[in-house]
């Protein structure tokens, strides 16, 4: 259902509120360049600040712009699985094709834990998720095993693994539905995490340069490994850049390069304030053929 180049879209701020016109000035790009589907108010859309009634305007702003074109993957994480629900609820009622719901954050439950609440969200709202493993961030770790028996479940029906651990894949795969996708959330390791198995990347690097991520998928997608190498190659030094200060500070520094949105950010994370920083931001657009 989902696959190819999935965008964690930024959300650009201006005078301290969401700038919906450089966010549609995004969106629009994105379709225009190949991308596959986008994931609004995902962690690099700074979830975690957004009010609520901002994080559902940004949701709902994308479903109208993209208007079909591309599939909507809604962020829709919480550490309560109320809120969860909740905003699994305003995804579906405003027209997105599935939710990406993140592991709990700060509680820390158990693996019995994280399958109460997945599966709660998946009784609550029929609408498909994306369950999203990142315990770089969330210090809550899906374990292979605990996502087989999630996966079982109808609207439980991707991951996106942000691990980095390969070997997982075809974990994933011995143990979900054929069906079952894979996602990658590690634009690093995303060419290996595709011959291993998977179907894709939810990426941040796609948010600078969406063609070149698009075009790396498609040639994945067709066998033609030879070509996403040397398309990843490009890319390598933007993928590490990216995370050189807190995210996500660098790719908005890098839109602002492109024009396309203000470096803004919300507190605790704050603009770039590495000079060198951005001169190797800037080095690795250049590689990538971006600026």
């Amino acid at each position: 259902m989902f696959k190819g180049s999935i965008p964690a879209l930024v959300t650009p701020f201006r005078d301290g509120k969401v700038d919906e016109q450089a966010f549609e000035r995004m969106v629009i790009r994105q379709i225009e360049a190949g991308t596959h589907a986008v994931v609004p108010c995902g962690t690099t859309g700074e979830s975690a600040t957004l009010s609520h009634d901002e994080h559902r305007r940004v949701v709902e702003l994308c479903v109208e712009i993209v208007a079909g074109r591309i599939p909507v993957i809604a962020g829709a994480g919480s550490n309560s699985t109320r809120e969860a629900i909740g905003l699994v609820e305003h995804a579906k009622a405003i027209g997105a094709h599935a939710a990406l719901t993140v592991c709990p954050y700060y509680n820390r439950p158990s693996q019995l834990g994280l399958i109460a609440h997945f599966t709660g969200i998946a009784d609550a709202v029929q609408l498909p998720l994306v369950i999203y493993n990142v315990p770089g961030r969330t210090v809550s770790d899906l374990e292979p095993e605990t996502m087989g028996q999630l996966a079982k479940h109808p609207n439980v029906i991707a991951i996106k693994d942000a691990t980095g651990d390969l070997g997982r894949v075809s974990w994933h795969q011995s143990i979900c539905p054929e069906d079952f996708v894979l996602l990658s959330g590690d634009d690093m390791s995303a060419v290996g995490f595709n011959a291993m198995g998977g179907s894709g990347c939810i990426s941040v690097t796609a948010n600078i340069a969406p063609k070149a991520c698009a075009d790396m998928q498609n040639a994945m997608a067709s066998g033609d490994y030879d070509t996403a190498r040397k398309i990843n190659g490009t890319l390598q030094r933007l993928h590490r850049s990216l995370f050189l200060e807190p995210s996500p500070a660098p790719t908005k520094f890098a839109l602002a390069e492109l024009g396309l949105c203000e470096p803004d950010v919300r507190r605790p994370i704050l603009p770039i304030q590495s000079d060198l920083v951005k001169a190797e931001i800037r080095t690795a657009m250049k590689e990538a053929g971006v600026l």
